[in-house]
């Protein structure tokens, strides 16, 4: 595997490790503005956990949600995706950093690392995946709620936090396809054998051992015949 794209890789599978952790709590998953007076002007934003609304004098005033049950079903959907993608996001970075060349864990056996990292890379595409279906589905919510004319609540936009979850399953799918696709696209002759050698070099050495092989098995049947003539 290249080094350059195994490191790229595994950088680009971090950061989106980290924006992950970053947006799930981000306070602006969605926002909406409540016009009324100069003075009950205020922002309305809310994300997973809470809903918080800022006045136009600078109070912020915050609410937890009271109860998981009483949440909608997508919110406690997302919730449990989010999570999932960190714990996915966590057993990729150790398998990318396991499975890496220039890293001493696990021997010299670059065949067994090579396998590593490839897992590595299938922990950040499912955490690629998790995200981006988390994110997308809070945003259609968000969008149909919007564009319902029957609706009657508080209409609210896209926020910040979704747009980092976007960017960060976008890393991670990109990193885990780069990591697996270059573990899987070594050629075999690339690989090394459980005795230390690559397989090109265990052919090519016989290839050259075999015409010696011949003559000393010719030898050893002249030296036998002979000894049975001379009996």
């Amino acid at each position: 595997m290249d080094p350059v794209v195994e490191a790229l890789a595994g950088f680009m599978g971090f950061l989106s490790w980290i924006m992950v952790g970053f947006a799930l709590p981000h306070r602006y998953w969605k926002e909406s503005t409540m016009d009324g007076n100069i003075i009950t002007i205020s922002t309305v934003y809310e994300n997973l956990w809470m809903s918080c609304a800022t006045e136009s004098t600078g109070v912020h005033t915050c609410r937890d949600f009271p109860s998981l049950i009483a949440l909608s079903g997508y919110i406690q959907a997302t919730r449990g995706l989010m999570i999932a993608s960190i714990v996915l996001g966590t057993f990729g970075i150790v398998g990318t950093l396991i499975g890496m060349q220039c890293s001493k864990i696990g021997g010299e056996n670059y065949v067994l690392k090579g396998r590593i990292a490839a897992i590595g890379g299938v922990f950040f595409i499912l955490q690629g995946l998790c995200t981006m279906i988390a994110v997308s589905w809070y945003a259609a919510n968000i969008t149909q709620q919007f564009f319902d004319q029957f609706y009657a609540g508080i209409k609210y936009e896209i926020g910040q936090g979704l747009y980092i979850g976007w960017s960060s399953a976008v890393l991670a799918l990109c990193g885990g396809s780069c990591l697996l696709c270059a573990c899987i696209s070594n050629s075999p002759g690339e690989k090394t054998s459980v005795f230390g050698f690559r397989n090109d070099e265990l052919k090519t050495s016989s290839l050259k051992k075999f015409p010696f092989f011949l003559r000393h098995k010719q030898r050893h049947l002249h030296i036998g015949a002979s000894q049975l003539i001379a009996a």
